[in-house]
């Protein structure tokens, strides 16, 4: 990782998630919604089946991240808005493209724009990130 430049961008993050990943995420919070655990629910709701938790997203958006920064990044800022929902059969993909390169203390200040996207391409949770690693 010793040339990053603007514009780059980071490997994906790719998850198939589904109700398996909804209940076990919902297991950990408390968080047995509905929407989140019946399709009629998510029906009713207006989406085609029950979707996915929208801070499940925003923990892809951590796992891209971290899966580019390794051991020696850190993350200092993560945001999102969510935008779309995950849905049953949907392929779910964490990005990031670098936005800009600073030097900060010794380390490498990188600002990226984030996402996940469907398997359309379309945006579900748009955001920004800020890490750092070592100079």
């Amino acid at each position: 990782m010793a040339d990053i430049a603007v514009g780059d961008e980071i490997p994906p993050f790719v998850r198939e998630p589904g109700f398996h990943h909804w209940n076990r995420y919902a297991a950990v919070n408390d968080e047995f919604v509905p929407i989140h655990m019946d399709n009629e629910a998510g029906r009713a709701a207006g989406y085609p089946s029950a979707f996915g938790q929208g801070n499940l997203q925003w923990s892809y958006l951590h796992n891209v991240l971290r899966q580019w920064l390794g051991d020696d990044g850190t993350i200092e800022h993560l945001s999102c808005s969510f935008r779309g929902a995950n849905v049953k059969g949907q392929t779910v993909t964490a990005r990031g493209r670098v936005t800009a390169v600073t030097g900060r203390d010794g380390r490498r200040v990188v600002e990226l724009d984030v996402w996940t996207e469907n398997d359309a391409g379309q945006p579900l949770a748009p955001g920004t990130a800020r890490v750092s690693l070592p100079a």
